[in-house]
């Protein structure tokens, strides 16, 4: 596939815009074929956006085909009317399964933003209609791109830490009322999920592709002050396979803004933590050896004006290398479901009030 990947962005609210400038970012490599939205006012933003950002790289591809509706998307690629590719998702979670469903029965690509689905079943079910109509399902975990993250896998790869005792991941950020009453879904368990399916997702992501397969968790949830169907607050312990155990800590009502997107690692030769707002800052980073990579702490460091850090266009240039070149792509849809594993038990754990063994049924 010698030409530009077309990609189709379906939702243009707020973590869309990293999803425009990252396609944009990337022009010669993909362009952004169709917008699609329920709301005209979002569509007219998100087109001011996309004039801005081509005009600094001084991009001339055509205005992008807008739609309200995905079927007629659908539709319009079925009857050749538009070439896509390449479908993002960046709606509600709770519509990805459907859309990831109908998208591949018509032979595209699909990149859902996280979680891929509300519910671990319909994840399954995404993989496997994927596999059978042979496209391919990546998922958005562009914290994995970060460049204190990357430094961080290597030295568990190199096994610096020695055994590993003790993780602990926090989440502690600030979602007003405002924020959940900007739009019906949120804060749903339908389409949106809580603190843990939402904001923690990322963080969730880590447990595994850090530290490795998972056992057991054992979680608590509770709404404490929002007014919402979710949870807005989550207390998790877990165990993996390694023995080694952990805590995880999240909510959305930390006084007054965010303050900490972290992961702690504490082994018998090492103690890292990784915080900032949004783990984008080496705030310890102490091993019983030397190496190499200990010079590359100051540069991997970074500032970040939101919780998104900086990790979408280096995933957005894997994803599509994976979709021109079948480079390994660094977010599989199988990756993604691993994740979603672990926010299913931990809601089963809190609505059973016990542990939860992995891997889970999908019969439950």
């Amino acid at each position: 596939m010698t030409n530009k990947i077309k990609i189709a962005l379906i939702g243009c609210g707020r973590i869309s815009k990293n999803h425009l400038r990252s396609i944009i970012y990337h022009y010669k490599i993909s362009s952004l074929s169709a917008i699609c939205d329920t709301s005209q006012e979002m569509l007219n933003e998100a087109q001011n956006l996309i004039v801005k950002e081509k005009n600094k790289f001084n991009v001339t591809d055509k205005k992008p085909a807008e739609y309200k509706d995905f079927k007629s998307l659908l539709n319009d690629i079925k009857n050749k009317r538009i070439n896509i590719n390449l479908v993002v998702l960046a709606t509600p979670s709770g519509l990805h399964a459907e859309q990831t469903i109908l998208a591949a029965k018509h032979k595209i690509h699909i990149c859902t933003e996280k979680p891929m689905a509300v519910k671990y079943k319909d994840g399954c079910q995404m993989i496997k209609v994927c596999k059978e109509n042979n496209v391919k399902l990546f998922v958005v975990k562009q914290n994995r791109f970060n460049s204190t993250l990357q430094l961080l896998k290597k030295q568990i790869e190199l096994g610096r830490f020695g055994k590993i005792a003790l993780v602990s991941v926090n989440v502690f950020w600030q979602r007003p009322q405002s924020y959940y009453d900007q739009d019906e879904w949120r804060g749903t368990l339908e389409l949106d999920g809580g603190a843990l399916m939402n904001q923690a997702s990322h963080y969730v992501d880590l447990l595994d592709w850090l530290i490795g397969p998972v056992e057991s968790i054992s979680a608590s949830i509770a709404t404490i002050s929002r007014n919402i169907e979710a949870e807005d607050t989550a207390a998790i312990k877990i165990k993996w396979k390694s023995g080694t155990l952990g805590t995880m800590g999240v909510t959305m009502l930390t006084y007054p803004k965010n303050l900490e997107g972290s992961i702690t690692i504490l082994g018998e030769n090492g103690t890292v933590k990784i915080g900032g707002t949004a783990v984008n800052k080496i705030e310890e980073w102490q091993f019983k050896d030397e190496s190499k990579y200990d010079l590359e702490v100051a540069n991997s460091s970074y500032e970040s004006d939101d919780v998104y850090g900086k990790g979408h266009y280096p995933y957005y240039k894997n994803m599509i290398n994976s979709i021109k070149n079948n480079a390994k792509a660094i977010c599989t849809g199988e990756d993604g479901l691993k994740s979603l594993e672990l926010l299913e038990a931990s809601y089963r754990s809190a609505k059973e009030e016990k542990v939860i063994k992995i891997p889970l049924s999908i019969n439950h």
